[in-house]
């Protein structure tokens, strides 16, 4: 349960300002069509960070032992640092108009998620608790919690609450899960 709780929370916040809840806003600005675009994102993350939490899995057990853990720690203290780092509309690549809601939107969400923050977040947390199923099923309950609201609001979900400050409390976390991390590799 534990970690579904810290995967959940954790994307979430990661998420907010993040290029994939950009590409939320635009797609729903877009297309005007929130239910294929949810559908779109919970297919595609569904997709995305069971395989990023199956790598996370596989990696812990073939590296065990301390040095893998100061490795996984390390990547969550780098998470903090790049969680630091806005996100730019023009990070996000791709001409959906030509395919429907529903197949840009997932296909679009997939490609995107490669090498992003969050998915980057949910090969650590399966490696951190070694369980794929329920860092998968947390890291998209975060995804869909911070990307829902924005393609419902569009753009005012950006103003709600300054991305500044979100970035710092994600950092915050990341770093807090790498101490932690850290901290129980260094006493076993």
């Amino acid at each position: 349960m534990e970690a579904l709780l810290v995967s959940t929370f954790v994307v979430a916040l990661a998420e907010i300002g993040d290029k994939t809840q950009l590409l939320a806003i635009v797609l729903a600005s877009k297309f005007k069509k929130p239910l294929p675009i949810i559908a779109g994102i919970l297919t595609a993350t569904l997709a995305n960070h069971a395989l990023a939490a199956t790598v996370g899995y596989l990696v812990s057990d073939i590296l065990q032992g301390r040095w893998f853990r100061i490795l996984v720690a390390v990547s969550f203290i780098a998470m903090a640092l790049w969680a630091l780092i806005p996100d730019k509309e023009e990070d996000i690549k791709g001409d959906a108009a030509k395919m429907g809601v529903y197949v840009a939107t997932t296909v679009a969400f997939f490609l995107v998620e490669m090498g992003d923050k969050t998915q980057i977040a949910t090969v650590a947390l399966g490696a951190r608790f070694h369980s794929i199923a329920w860092v998968a099923a947390g890291t998209t309950i975060g995804m869909m919690l911070a990307n829902v609201p924005a393609v419902y609001l569009g753009e005012a979900a950006t103003k709600i609450v300054p991305l500044k400050y979100v970035r710092m409390g994600a950092a915050v976390i990341f770093a807090g899960l790498g101490l932690w991390t850290l901290i129980e590799a260094l006493k076993g």
